[in-house]
């Protein structure tokens, strides 16, 4: 759950007419300091981001849906990227 002030912050980024990623930028910056404080098991950045901007979603920010598709970081791995050829 998003904490009361980041939701005031981001509601009034929309009134003022904003952009709805900059008041979802608000939730990711809350999530980047439950991230340094330690609040919760995610470490990158990039988790940070997911999860600031799918708090964002469930708030109300008008953004786009997740992109569809793609590979997985365990696809990649899976089909041996980056690893040398056999000699």
């Amino acid at each position: 759950m998003p904490e009361p002030e980041t939701v005031q912050r981001a509601k009034k980024d929309l009134r003022e007419g904003k952009s709805p990623t900059t008041a979802a930028g608000e939730f990711v910056r809350e999530e980047m300091e439950h991230i340094r404080e330690g609040k919760h098991g995610a470490r990158s950045t990039k988790q940070a981001i997911a999860i600031g901007l799918s708090k964002a979603r469930r708030a109300g920010v008008p953004l786009k849906p997740p992109a569809k598709g793609g590979e997985s970081p365990g696809g990649r791995r899976r089909d041996g990227a980056g690893r040398s050829a056999p000699r």
